[in-house]
């Protein structure tokens, strides 16, 4: 959580930033000497694709590949399921793909896809110069690593939107107070969420009444973000007065987000916009490219 006005610019990274960092913690598993990032990219047909050597050289640029080309990492963003073998174990299905590693250390790849909530943003994918057995354990830490590399993904993809993005919830009038808080797509970040409320309401010095409906509304905003709709969100209270208005954008899906995703929580969910609707002073959303802008107020 930050507050506005004691922020630095660096405090969320950007996707090169998430980028840099995962070719260097990749290249430090064992027998690797080579990794591969591909991003998704045209609502999937394509993948934005770099790759490091394992010392730590230079970064080859960033390139646009067909996301149905033959490769282990473009079947991983695709499908989201792993790739793994050695070479003559690949050579079946990837035939080109393994003649093009024949003169090299190569003798192992894994391509391992990066989810958030089921959803697939890319993959990465690992050069091994040693034979590798992929037994269970090593497939289940493969890919508890593309899921925490894919949340951090996701959370520096929507601080570059928040940072390029020209919204009315942006800026805070002379006089207010301002608290940020990121909120991972995950259900624990949900109870992580209530927390930060209500610490920053209880040094604001809001009444515990107000502090408990604020923290009850916050938390069915969130959860329709994280839980429902499977996405990473920004939380962010304003007070200026005697006037609390909480903020909750979600970074949206593939495409724009529509009034029906909205909806649909109403309908599946029920109760969370029924809740803010029957507590808040007033509330309502806004709907852009970046995603949709849930806010309600209550008047202190």
């Amino acid at each position: 959580m930050h507050r506005e006005g004691d922020r630095a610019p660096s405090a969320v990274p950007g996707v090169a930033g998430w980028a840099k960092a995962a070719l260097a913690e990749l290249a430090t598993l064992p027998d690797v000497h080579r990794v591969g990032l591909a991003l998704d990219e045209g609502g999937g047909r394509r993948l934005l694709f770099t790759a490091s050597d394992r010392d730590g050289g230079a970064e080859s640029p960033w390139c646009h590949i067909d996301a149905y080309d033959d490769l282990p990492i473009n079947t991983a963003a695709r499908t989201g399921e792993l790739v793994a073998g050695s070479l003559d174990e690949l050579r079946g299905r990837y035939a080109e793909f393994v003649d093009r590693q024949a003169d090299g250390p190569t003798a192992a790849v894994a391509a391992v896809p990066l989810l958030v909530a089921g959803r697939g943003l890319g993959g990465f994918v690992l050069f091994f110069d040693a034979p590798q057995s992929f037994g269970l354990e090593h497939r289940l830490a493969l890919a508890r690593r593309g899921a925490e590399l894919g949340a951090a993904l996701h959370l520096a993809q929507l601080g570059e939107r928040r940072a390029v993005a020209e919204t009315a919830d942006e800026g805070a009038p002379p006089g207010a107070v301002v608290a940020v808080h990121d909120v991972a797509p995950t259900p624990e970040a949900v109870g992580e969420a209530r927390h930060v409320v209500r610490d920053v309401l209880v040094d604001w010095g809001v009444g515990p009444d107000l502090t408990d409906t604020a923290v009850l509304c916050v938390s069915e905003l969130v959860t329709n973000a994280v839980i429902h709709a499977h996405n990473s969100c920004t939380l962010r209270l304003l007070l200026e007065g005697d006037v609390l208005t909480a903020t909750v954008r979600d970074g949206g899906s593939r495409g724009v987000t529509t009034v029906g995703q909205i909806d649909d929580h109403l309908q599946v969910h029920g109760r969370g916009l029924e809740v803010v609707e029957r507590l808040a002073s007033r509330w309502g959303y806004d709907l852009d490219a970046h995603g949709t802008r849930v806010w309600f107020v209550l008047d202190l």
